[in-house]
């Protein structure tokens, strides 16, 4: 180079024109810049997002990395070891990992796979308290192969996501209507929309995300603590049904809610409750039992003059591991011991439509045998208005697409980890196949 310039210096103006026209030095060989590119970059947290890199030498070892916080800044995050292509390229849709949190082609692996990070306390749920802001997660790339808990080697690209439980123009509606608490959420437009009650288990609260992501998929979505929420019982000790048809009548006369009935869709002692409340509210026409007990459970039922007594936990049937780990799938009463009967909660009274979901490897309790028996009483009355959706493999709680798997989660009532059950892939694919199941179940009875 140092030549070209003397020359260029000293040369008559005809020498210059010439050497301007001359074929340039040779470049240094190109450096790639690794990029990591995720679409959309903003979308709803029940969609698939597409992740791609690019720039990586061909077949480079890489770690996949995602990180994210909840809202006390507690970190999660998963990881993944990948090969690039021939061209340098990576795309999760179609390349597999060959180790990390997960294995094989899982384009949402990252997500699913989030859990508490080493520092962390373990058995938490990454599970959104707001729905009102995005659930922000950083996809990072890092040279070579680490394994899950070391520390991975050096970044050569990262991109930030947004997971968002809301679409534009949802409302969400705080209530206090009577005795009903909650929160309202309503699509965009002027409706009227189909009417559903959500509700979750003896975790007890508000819980908003399933509901938030309800009204984006075209619902008028109720989300309905029934204790330990503002001025509720701090306690399930027992319950009134009178509480949940105070609900039910308020939705099903909500002037943007279609009707005539309304739709219930519930998880663990909510799923149960949703059975109750469509055995004997006629304002509810359709109910999606996630892992429910076919007869009442823990806290006593009342209803008028009637009382369903709840299926009690024998603590002495409660087995607890070598790290600590409760449990409890052996401890609920059994429902067909005859002496518990009185317990049963009678579905064949219901006219409407039931979608029973479960996971065979719910560990919580035998919610596979509850669904077999709660549909052996409806054909035991000849009814056949129900469909079931049984996932082997998958645990207790079958969240949304993309919910972090918790096999273990901490009790908020015991406060020691519980057994959920289930496998993290297996798990995932239920949540992702139910969860358009659930919208169909729903969109067909309720309009």
């Amino acid at each position: 180079a140092d030549m070209w310039r003397v020359a260029a210096v000293t040369a008559s103006a005809s020498v210059r024109q010439a050497l301007c026209r001359a074929p340039p030095p040779p470049l240094p060989p190109r450096r790639w810049t690794v990029s990591v590119a995720v679409s959309p970059a903003a979308g709803l947290a029940d969609e698939r997002v597409e992740t791609r890199v690019a720039g990586l030498g061909p077949g480079q070892s890489v770690t996949l990395r995602a990180v994210a916080a909840n809202e006390r800044g507690c970190l999660f995050e998963s990881c993944a070891h990948y090969r690039a292509d021939g061209r340098g390229q990576l795309h999760l849709d179609t390349d597999a990992s060959h180790g990390g949190s997960y294995t094989g082609v899982e384009p949402m692996g990252l997500f699913w796979s989030l859990a508490p990070a080493g520092m962390e306390r373990p058995y938490q749920r990454l599970v959104p308290r707001s729905t009102g802001t995005p659930m922000k997660v950083e996809m990072l790339v890092h040279q070579g192969h680490s394994l899950p808990g070391t520390i991975p080697g050096p970044v050569v690209a990262k991109a930030e996501v947004e997971r968002w439980f809301t679409a534009p123009g949802v409302r969400r509606i705080r209530l206090k209507e009577g005795g009903v608490r909650g929160s309202l959420f309503l699509p965009p437009g002027d409706g009227p929309f189909p009417g559903v009650i959500d509700m979750y288990g003896d975790e007890g609260g508000l819980i908003e995300f399933r509901s938030s992501l309800l009204a984006t998929r075209g619902f008028a979505a109720l989300s309905l603590p029934y204790f330990d929420f503002e001025d509720l019982p701090k306690v399930m000790k027992e319950l009134r049904l009178e509480y949940f048809e105070e609900a039910a009548r308020f939705l099903q006369r909500h002037p943007k809610v279609k009707g005539p009935g309304v739709g219930v869709i519930g998880t663990g002692k909510g799923a149960e409750l949703a059975l109750s409340m469509i055995t004997f509210l006629p304002e509810v026409v359709a109910a999606v039992s996630i892992s429910a007990c076919s007869s009442n459970t823990i806290a006593d039922l009342h209803y008028g003059e009637m009382t369903l007594p709840g299926l009690r936990f024998d603590m002495n049937k409660v087995s607890v591991s070598d790290t600590g780990v409760f449990d409890i799938f052996d401890a609920l009463d059994d429902p067909m011991n005859p002496t518990n009967s009185s317990c049963t909660i009678p579905i064949e009274k219901a006219e409407g439509q039931f979608l029973f979901v479960v996971g065979e490897d719910d560990r919580m309790w035998k919610s596979s045998l509850y669904a077999e028996l709660a549909i052996g009483r409806l054909r035991q009355h000849g009814k056949e208005n129900f469909e079931l959706l049984s996932y082997p493999g998958a645990g207790h709680r079958i969240d949304p697409p993309s919910t972090p798997f918790c096999q273990v989660a901490l009790d908020r009532v015991l406060g020691v980890p519980v057994l959920g059950g289930g496998e993290s892939k297996a798990h995932a694919h239920a949540q992702e196949h139910s969860w358009g199941k659930i919208q169909e179940f729903l969109h067909l009875h309720l309009g």
